[in-house]
């Protein structure tokens, strides 16, 4: 990052470059997986949950490991996964369910989408700092060789 917190140019390639990339990937898989009318949008629920297992992972990586360069963590971070997971897709979901008249399926997708994604990130969290200890030589968070 230069002086005066303005990101160099090549951070801000890479979240373009990223930000492509995962839109990429999340219209492929609503193409493989698509939310028929009327149903519930299975496949936004599940690219939702796992950006957040794997965005969460990964920033518990970063954190324990901080001298990773920016313009990769803005690349995979902001940029990746920040388009290929969303909240606008869940509030089109939530729209569209609401429009519908299935109130229950709304309300039930809404809060399975809040619960499954802090679970994911959650679980992301530990598995980053399992990760972490792997990369440092340690195991779990325990230093090898020892209890």
């Amino acid at each position: 990052m230069k002086p005066g917190g303005v990101p160099a140019a090549g951070a801000w390639f890479a979240v373009a470059v990223g930000g492509l990339i995962g839109t990429e990937l999340r219209f492929g898989l609503g193409l493989l997986f698509p939310d028929l009318p009327g149903s519930v949008p299975w496949a936004t629920l599940w690219i939702n949950v796992g950006g957040s297992f794997v965005l969460a992972l990964l920033t518990t990586v970063w954190m324990a490991r901080p001298h990773t360069a920016f313009w990769l963590r803005a690349g995979l971070g902001p940029g990746l996964l920040g388009s290929f997971t969303t909240f606008s897709a869940v509030v089109f979901a939530v729209d569209q369910l609401a429009r519908a008249g299935s109130h229950f399926t709304w309300i039930a997708y809404l809060v399975l989408s809040l619960v499954l994604g802090l679970a994911a990130a959650g679980t992301g969290w530990r598995s980053g700092k399992v990760v972490a200890g792997w990369l440092d030589g340690r195991d779990g968070g325990r230093v090898s060789g020892r209890p």
